[in-house]
């Protein structure tokens, strides 16, 4: 009888102690991170966007990638916590549904149809659509000189569309499976120009190896509001707009900008205010 008392004792110290344990190294900050380094937050980021996001032998890099450490660490986790993971454009809406990330940036343009099924907080940036064209080439000026030119964007690209139905119908559309592609077109001059968002044409011209062989036209052929994809209805949105509004007052976002999209000169517009759609 005396030794069961003893041994009921025991397992509720042990129970007590386990549960304290818990309780002290477990349970997520006010911020969303994790007391003791060990939550994780997991963001979405394309890996192939020079300037913007990309997966490189020394990790990831470019403008997105800027804006995600930074609003991680405003909800409250190192660096060292967060988990990257790739996606890709027509997977971002299921990414989030599923639960397969916490929030993505990468270039997620906020319009009415992607609304209906997440929410966005921000913009971050606006971007334009644009071309790129040779450094030496001053023969397109506007989207009508490229009306019997070769105009080169990745197959199924809207960019390309918006340009052949709308502005140059007489463009001679050349659909490649990548940019990286389009560019070698564009310096061997098996194309004109290339066609995407400006913040995209400027990454890939900022590369060490595409220097001073690119320029962009500098049109503004569509506006593409950039913002930070959560799943709808998450609590999320109000803490990542705040992390944005302070990115822009200290600093970070200016050097940002300039840090990733300063070699290809890019004339980016003014940070946007918070909710600031421009259609």
């Amino acid at each position: 009888m005396q030794l069961r008392k003893i041994t009921a004792a025991s397992a509720a110290v042990v129970a007590l102690a386990l549960t304290a344990t818990a309780c002290g190294s477990g349970e997520k900050d006010d911020k969303g991170g994790s007391e003791g380094g060990k939550g994780k937050i997991t963001v979405g980021i394309k890996f192939d966007q020079p300037g913007l996001g990309q997966k490189t032998p020394q990790g990831y890099a470019g403008f997105d990638v800027d804006v995600a450490k930074y609003v991680a660490k405003e909800l409250g986790y190192s660096e060292g916590q967060i988990e990257f993971k790739e996606s890709k454009s027509q997977d971002r809406e299921n990414m989030l549904a599923r639960g397969d990330v916490d929030f993505i940036a990468a270039t997620y343009s906020i319009n009415d149809e992607r609304e209906q099924k997440v929410d966005f907080a921000g913009p971050y940036l606006l971007a334009h659509q644009d071309l790129l064209v040779r450094a030496d080439d001053d023969s397109i000026k506007s989207a009508e000189d490229l009306n019997s030119k070769k105009l080169c964007s990745v197959t199924g690209s809207t960019s390309a569309q918006n340009v052949k139905q709308k502005l140059a119908p007489k463009a001679q559309l050349q659909e490649y499976p990548t940019y990286s592609a389009c560019l070698t077109g564009l310096q061997n001059g098996a194309v004109d120009a290339l066609t995407t968002d400006d913040s995209i044409l400027a990454g890939y011209a900022a590369q060490d190896s595409h220097k001073g062989k690119f320029k962009l036209a500098g049109l503004e052929l569509s506006n593409e509001n950039y913002g930070i994809g959560v799943k709808e209805g998450s609590d999320l949105k109000a803490k990542i707009n705040k992390a944005l509004e302070k990115m822009v007052s200290d600093g970070s976002w200016e050097k940002a900008v300039k840090a990733n999209f300063g070699p290809a000169n890019y004339e980016y517009e003014p940070a946007p205010s918070i909710g600031d759609i421009k259609k």
